[in-house]
C-alpha cells in the first residue's frame, strides 16, 4: 500500500511538472512572438520618425528658424527675434479685424458672405513673409517683404499674390 501512494504521488509529480513545462513554455512562446511583434513596430515607428525629422529638417530651411543668417541680422541690429516674430504675425493678423470690404494688404475683396483674411503665416528670413488667405471658398498666398525700422516700427509691402482658380 505504500508503495502505490508513493507511485501515485510519483505519478501526480510527475503529471504536474508535466503540464508546468507545457504551460511555461507556451507563455514563453507567447512573448517571444509579442516581442518580435514589439521590435518589428518599434523599427517602423523608427523609420517613421526619421522621415517626419527629415521633413521637419527640409521645412527648416525655409523658416527663419533655421536660418542662422537672419537671425544674425536681427541680433546685430540689437533686436530680440523671440519678441519680433509674435510681433510679425501678431501685426498681420489684426489686419484681419479690418472694417469694411477691402482688406489692408490683401488685394481682392471677398466674392462670399465672409470676410477675406490671413490664415496662415510663414516667416522666411529677415525680410520676407509668405501667408495664404481665405474668404472660405476662395484662397490665395501672398508674398510680403517688411521691415523694422530703428524704433522697432514694422512695415509691411505686398510684393506678389496669387488666388488661386475655383475648379
Amino acid at each position: 500500500m505504500k508503495n502505490r501512494i508513493f507511485m501515485y504521488l510519483f505519478i501526480f509529480a510527475l503529471l504536474a511538472v508535466v503540464f508546468l513545462y507545457s504551460d511555461s513554455k507556451n507563455i514563453i512562446d507567447k512573448y517571444e512572438k509579442d516581442i518580435k511583434t514589439f521590435k518589428s513596430k518599434i523599427s517602423d515607428f523608427e523609420d517613421e520618425r526619421n522621415l517626419l525629422n527629415d521633413k521637419v529638417f527640409d521645412l527648416s530651411n525655409f523658416s527663419i528658424n533655421g536660418n542662422e543668417e537672419a537671425i544674425t541680422y536681427f541680433e546685430n541690429q540689437g533686436i530680440n527675434i523671440d519678441e519680433l516674430l509674435p510681433k510679425l504675425k501678431d501685426g498681420l493678423l489684426e489686419m484681419n479685424a479690418h472694417k469694411g470690404v477691402d482688406h489692408p494688404i490683401i488685394p481682392y475683396a471677398s466674392m462670399t458672405e465672409s470676410k477675406i483674411i490671413i490664415d496662415q503665416i510663414r516667416i522666411l528670413n529677415h525680410k520676407w513673409i509668405l501667408t495664404n488667405f481665405t474668404d472660405g471658398k476662395h484662397w490665395g498666398e501672398l508674398f510680403i517683404n517688411y521691415e523694422v525700422n530703428e524704433q522697432g516700427e514694422l512695415s509691411y509691402k505686398l510684393t506678389d499674390y496669387f488666388l488661386y482658380p475655383i475648379n
